[in-house]
């Protein structure tokens, strides 16, 4: 288990952070986590994928896997980011294992918040439970003839709270559908030989990521931790995760 940073991570020397969000969400819901790490001296970017979020404008058939991937990576070269703690939220782990296979000396630390992991080949779709897959595919042909899937109510996200439910529901946008069945291309294991942690949300768990889950605990190279909060933990717990995140610092 990591044990939340106490005194040490006000001490600690400052790094940089890079938080990548998941499926429907942006950059947005980082702020309150972002706004604690920076109290504590340290370097925060958290972007917004393409297609998503201030950028959902830019939402086209063309946006797949290697366009997130590509959207993180550009975040590290242009801003010349080095020993980076890179932090990705549920579908967002797509991003951390392909960042890692492309730009692995960049990285200090890899972060799975709750997080879909996969291995080459595989695609999101592939790890996710059938009637998931059913659903989102339907939902998608409907709403925009396979263009996008709209975002999940934010009590299936795990956010029970009223006005926190309201905050996610004002913001999360649907998201690119060919992201869930392209594929992932990397060489080796997911994340390669940088250390990695998985953090699960557990209060309550969130079903469809089982899958990835169960692919982690058969790692003996993974750190494990829990969180007890639901899926969108930046959201519902951000103290809390930032407690857990400064201690990679």
């Amino acid at each position: 288990m990591i044990d939340p940073a106490g005194d040490s991570a006000t001490a600690a020397q400052p790094r940089t952070y890079v938080l990548v969000h998941g499926a429907w969400h942006g950059g947005w819901c980082w702020d309150r986590v972002a706004r604690i790490l920076r109290s504590h001296g340290h370097r925060v970017f958290a972007p917004t994928l393409s297609g998503l979020g201030e950028r959902a404008h830019l939402l086209s058939p063309q946006i797949d896997l290697r366009v997130f991937i590509q959207d993180v990576v550009d975040v590290f070269e242009q801003n010349d980011l080095r020993e980076v703690i890179l932090v990705g939220h549920s579908f967002g782990g797509l991003s951390l294992i392909g960042a890692a296979d492309r730009i692995p000396q960049r990285i200090r630390q890899l972060v799975f918040l709750d997080a879909m992991v996969l291995c080459d080949g595989e695609s999101a779709f592939s790890s996710l439970p059938a009637d998931v897959v059913a659903k989102r595919t339907k939902l998608a042909m409907e709403t925009s003839n396979g263009l996008s899937i709209p975002p999940p109510s934010a009590r299936a996200l795990g956010v029970s709270d009223p006005e926190q439910a309201a905050f996610v529901e004002r913001h999360c946008t649907p998201h690119p559908f060919r992201t869930f069945t392209d594929r992932m291309v990397v060489q080796g294991a997911p994340g390669g030989a940088l250390p990695k942690a998985y953090i699960q949300c557990v209060d309550p768990v969130y079903a469809p990521l089982q899958d990835s889950r169960d692919f982690v605990k058969k790692q003996k190279d993974w750190t494990w931790d829990e969180i007890a909060t639901g899926h969108d933990a930046m959201v519902s717990a951000p103290a809390e995760l930032a407690g857990k995140l400064l201690a990679f610092a």
